[in-house]
């Protein structure tokens, strides 16, 4: 059975620390593994949605696995599992999966969501534990792309700006996934809405790295000139390396970058796994017949002699 994380599994935590499979590219690009000491002591913080859990494979050898929320999101992430040499194992890896999954559900999300390589082990486990792929993305290097020049036109979003990039976003992201990549409630990353280019990025910084998720509208002109605008004026760099995640529904953005000379990862499922459908009550209604209408009944009250 698997179990939450306990203070006698310190010592597992300490061994598989560089041993477990990322899952949320974005956290692990942003802030390394999960398992480090300066990581996991997240764990302990009691007002944050994160879940550690321990499963004993056939062999008694223990599996790990997290799960994260942020705490305005409708959805889960499972953030990594552990170690990676055993999740060839479908048995003990999809009943720690589900069991994450249910903890998910405790906390009242409505999807739990995975990245993994295609040709990862954990990949057929999540499938069997009823994960379905809605995308596929791939992760661009972006770090050693030469300096560009003359201001950027990439200006900090403003609460004026929040009904365009939602409408982008609906015209870009397909309805499929728009449950889980919800377009953004409030004013945050950056974009470019000038030299005929009509964009919006997000921005997750962490001490490792630096994390960007665009959306590019079909249209745009120059996307090869703004990404390198946008790479050479991110806000307090500071030397750190620069990942630009891009989703199978943008594919066209990938040449472009390949003739920037960035540098690409091995093609990764987009994984989501359904908690809870939305159900509409029905009720009857009481239908009048055309023509008739309904005259209010009288009571009137019976007077008796005693």
């Amino acid at each position: 059975m698997s179990r939450p994380l306990d203070l006698f599994d310190l010592p597992t935590i300490t061994r598989y620390a560089g041993e477990a499979l990322p899952l949320d590219s974005a956290r692990w690009l942003t802030r390394g593994s999960p398992l480090e000491l300066v990581n996991f002591l997240a764990h302990l913080n009691p007002i944050k949605y994160i879940y550690t859990a321990v499963q004993n494979g056939d062999d008694g050898k223990p599996l790990l696995g997290g799960i994260i929320k942020n705490g305005d999101e409708t959805f889960a992430h499972l953030n990594y599992l552990a170690p990676v040499e055993r999740l060839a194992d479908d048995g003990p890896v999809t009943a720690l999966v589900e069991h994450l999954a249910a903890q998910a559900g405790k906390w009242g999300t409505f999807h739990v969501v995975a990245e993994v390589e295609e040709r990862a082990d954990a990949y057929r486990s999540l499938r069997m534990a009823g994960f379905a792929v809605y995308a596929w993305q791939r992760l661009w290097d972006l770090s050693n792309l030469p300096a560009g020049s003359g201001a950027s036109d990439w200006k900090q979003m403003r609460s004026a700006d929040l009904i365009l990039v939602q409408n982008l976003s609906h015209q870009i992201v397909p309805a499929l996934i728009q449950p889980i990549e919800r377009p953004v409630k409030k004013a945050e990353g950056l974009i470019c809405y000038s030299s005929g280019i009509q964009a919006h990025v997000q921005v997750v910084a962490g001490p490792r790295g630096i994390y960007v998720r665009p959306l590019f509208h079909p249209e745009a002109e120059n996307v090869g000139a703004a990404l390198t605008s946008l790479i050479n004026h991110l806000p307090s760099r500071n030397g750190r390396p620069v990942y630009l995640c891009v989703r199978s529904y943008q594919a066209w953005l990938e040449p472009v970058l390949e003739d920037l000379g960035a540098t690409a990862s091995e093609r990764q499922a987009v994984m989501v796994k359904h908690l809870a459908q939305s159900l509409k009550e029905e009720q009857a209604v009481k239908i009048q017949p055309a023509g008739v209408s309904v005259q209010p009944s009288r009571v009137s009250r019976a007077e008796t002699k005693d």
